[in-house]
């Protein structure tokens, strides 16, 4: 996409924009070394440099965060809920021995990104986004399989268009019966990218179906809905209530948690639980949740030999909508953000 330089913001197609990286102004690193981090530092280049025989590389030592700053109208720039990564990674880090960066440094890191990149945030009202892309590495060079002694912290950001295409618009998924994303009592329940590795075969598997994206279920027992490959499920049921599943294979999406409140402020009851398979029937909406694309409504589940039907291929539900528009609105300072979930970042 060809970009002309500019003193305020690039000349982007704003609204025109695919998922996809673009080199932006620099990211910002964070070194652990000797038991202490750094200061951190803005690095203009867009590569890395670390030893060939990184733990990050040879035995996925690595985790990573994602989330997004948005610009509102009255021209102030808000990030929602950073805290949140910033305790997920902290998480994710003590599960697979990593050392993470603190809170404060997760929040410094988010700050000086937007600030380095504040020509790439897109305008408000153009349907984009600025996408943070946190990563955490050992970098320490072992052959042998040990935790890593060495991390780097880093995070860098490129405007985004919607997730898929089409925006908000109903997609359908195949279930996986042989296909595990996560092992039971595993990592399923962290961010790290082996996870994402492993339900790479069902995501093409289920695309030379015909389908957008797999729904994997839990992997013990073959009977109850976990998430898709990159994003949590939810169902609604007729008499109102929100359903998500509950596992410890399943990563605690934070837009998931947040649009728990957002139904309990339009009235629905909701319910976090385990979620039998036979119990898509009972649902009148379903959908997936996740940063990027805040709601992916799906209109059909592929399950066995059958086709599962939640309305049709260019129909959102009335509840995914409001849903949807009311976490946006908030996200994009359009709606009170009555829960204090939004952050604004200071571009001077």
């Amino acid at each position: 996409m060809e970009l002309q330089e500019s003193m305020d913001k690039v000349h982007l197609n704003w609204g025109e924009l695919p998922f996809g990286y673009m080199r932006t102004d620099g990211h910002v690193e964070y070194s652990y070394v000797d038991g202490t981090w750094d200061d951190g530092s803005i690095v203009e280049d867009d590569t890395i440099h670390i030893s060939i025989s990184s733990t990050c590389l040879h035995y996925g030592q690595e985790c990573f965060e994602g989330l997004k700053a948005f610009e509102t109208s009255d021209g102030r720039v808000l990030t929602f809920r950073p805290e949140e990564n910033a305790q997920r990674m902290i998480r994710t880090a003590h599960k697979i021995h990593m050392v993470p960066p603190t809170t404060e440094i997760f929040l410094d890191a988010i700050n000086r990104v937007v600030r380095q990149n504040k020509r790439f945030i897109p305008p408000y009202g153009s349907g984009a986004s600025l996408y943070i892309r946190p990563l955490l590495i050992g970098v320490s060079g072992f052959i042998g399989v040990r935790p890593s002694l060495d991390f780097l912290f880093l995070a860098f950001a490129c405007p985004v268009g919607p997730y898929f295409k089409a925006g908000l618009k109903p997609i359908k998924v195949r279930i996986m019966e042989d296909i595990d994303r996560a092992a039971p009592d595993g990592l399923g329940d962290i961010k790290t990218g082996g996870n994402y590795a492993a339900g790479l075969r069902g995501m093409l598997a289920a695309q030379e179906e015909g389908f957008a994206e797999a729904l994997y279920l839990d992997p013990r027992e073959k009977k109850y809905i976990e998430e898709t490959g990159a994003s949590n499920f939810f169902g609604i049921t007729k008499d109102g209530c929100y359903v998500t599943p509950e596992s410890s294979s399943i990563l605690p999406s934070i837009t998931n948690r947040s649009l728990m409140h957002v139904a309990k402020d339009i009235g629905l009851s909701v319910e976090r639980r385990p979620v039998h398979v036979e119990e898509l029937y009972d649902f009148v909406e379903v959908g997936a949740v996740g940063t990027a694309a805040v709601i992916t409504p799906i209109h059909a589940i592929g399950y066995r030999d059958k086709l599962i039907e939640f309305g049709d291929e260019d129909t959102v539900g009335p509840v995914s909508r409001k849903l949807h528009d009311m976490l946006v609105g908030i996200q994009t300072g359009d709606l009170e953000d009555k829960h204090g979930w939004m952050r604004e970042i200071s571009l001077d």
